[in-house]
């Protein structure tokens, strides 16, 4: 047993366990059975050494509440994502990419999870299932990017790891493989030397990790991320809008300059997903675009990730900006920056029509006639919604 999975080993992972941690007065085990046999439970000890209180956002996403059993108008399978499943284990949904499930387990276990119907039950993700979906892989050309998921694809071991980028790279057009994977946070000791070493020989390869508050970023997890960064995996980070974790533009801020600094590039900002067990997480959309809009100018633009829905019934991931346009018409667009200022932009002017480019024989047989145009008298100011609107000078900041 490696020392990862001997880390592995001491997680909490029973409600006995989590009363005997935080007491019978904060845990009540009969309370929380029907929610803790609905998903699951693990917390390795990184992560429950980021709880610093009863109800604190790390408290939030991993210890199971009643919540969980109230639905309202979430869905099993909120993204369809088994609609997309042309044989077990792959979901192909956009076309140049699918994902490709390799692992039923993860070293905690987020309570908002999107595939809580299926991680933590070896039957629903099968490790047995591996051929199939490499030969849907193998006969589909247009698959150039594949994202190996799961359960988190780092619970396999390097043995099997190395199996599975073996035989994509046997597959021509495979270009990208890609791991989504929350690992560095849960159990950082799991980027060991040795899987640094085993996936350079397969590059290129990526890591979308994925961190929701400030406080994820411990030592030993920044650690792990520099492993992998100096072993040349690109390091990117999805995170989840949650209610009571990171739904303050502040705390989101913090989280995103955390992760430049620890050479993480902020890339999605999701909304959470509309599945059944995890409705008690979700926040408006206005709050979502309140944080996009905190961080667009106030900070590095490496740091502000695109804000997505991951459209309910299988759409795929949408974008969303605040609004920073006010006008466009066929003479300028008027705009507003992040800190509100109104500015205009000037369209491009059509430009007349010269016979000499395109010589004068097929203008006559088409009868093209040149065309003067007159440049019409510069312009002091925008109208917008019938008001003038001051033009303000552009200084060099």
């Amino acid at each position: 047993m490696s020392d990862w999975q001997k880390v592995l080993h001491e997680s909490i992972d029973t409600l006995d366990k989590l009363a005997g941690k935080f007491g019978p007065d904060v845990i009540d085990v009969d309370g929380l059975q029907p929610a803790f046999d609905n998903f699951q439970m693990r917390i390795t000890q990184n992560s429950l050494d980021t709880i610093k209180e009863v109800g604190d956002p790390m408290w939030q996403q991993y210890v199971p509440t009643t919540q969980e059993l109230d639905i309202v108008d979430g869905v099993i399978d909120s993204l369809d994502e088994d609609g997309d499943s042309p044989v077990p284990n792959i979901t192909h949904r956009y076309p140049d990419r699918v994902l490709f499930l390799v692992s039923p387990v993860c070293a905690t276990y987020c309570r908002f999870c999107t595939r809580r119907r299926k991680v933590g039950d070896p039957e629903k993700i099968p490790l047995n299932q591996y051929e199939s979906a490499l030969q849907y892989i193998r006969d589909h050309t247009e698959v150039r990017d594949v994202i190996m998921s799961g359960g988190d694809p780092m619970m396999l071991s390097d043995r099997r790891l190395e199996y599975l980028f073996q035989r994509l790279r046997e597959i021509p057009h495979v270009e990208i493989i890609r791991l989504g994977s929350r690992i560095t946070s849960h159990l950082p000791s799991r980027i060991t030397p040795e899987f640094c070493e085993m996936v350079k020989k397969y590059h290129p390869v990526y890591m979308n990790t994925h961190f929701n508050h400030p406080a994820e970023l411990t030592p030993e997890t920044v650690a792990a991320l520099g492993r992998l960064a100096d072993a040349g995996v690109p390091l990117g980070c999805q995170t989840v809008l949650l209610r009571g974790v990171n739904d303050d533009p502040a705390v989101m801020k913090e989280l995103m300059q955390k992760l430049m600094k620890a050479r993480v590039r902020p890339y999605y900002i999701y909304m959470a997903d509309q599945v059944a067990g995890g409705e008690h997480f979700r926040t408006t959309v206005e709050k979502g675009l309140e944080i996009v809009k905190a961080l667009r100018g106030w900070t590095s633009g490496l740091a502000v990730p695109h804000f997505v829905i991951d459209a309910p019934g299988g759409g795929g991931k949408v974008p969303l900006l605040p609004e920073y346009v006010e006008e466009i018409n066929e003479d300028e667009v008027i705009f507003r920056n992040y800190a509100g200022d109104r500015y205009v932009y000037k369209q491009p002017k059509q430009p007349a029509i010269s016979v000499s480019a395109c010589g004068d024989a097929a203008a006559a047989e088409s009868d093209i006639v040149p065309i003067q145009v007159a440049k019409k008298p510069r312009k002091t100011a925008a109208k917008s919604g019938g008001k003038t609107v001051a033009r303000k000078r552009r200084t060099g900041t």
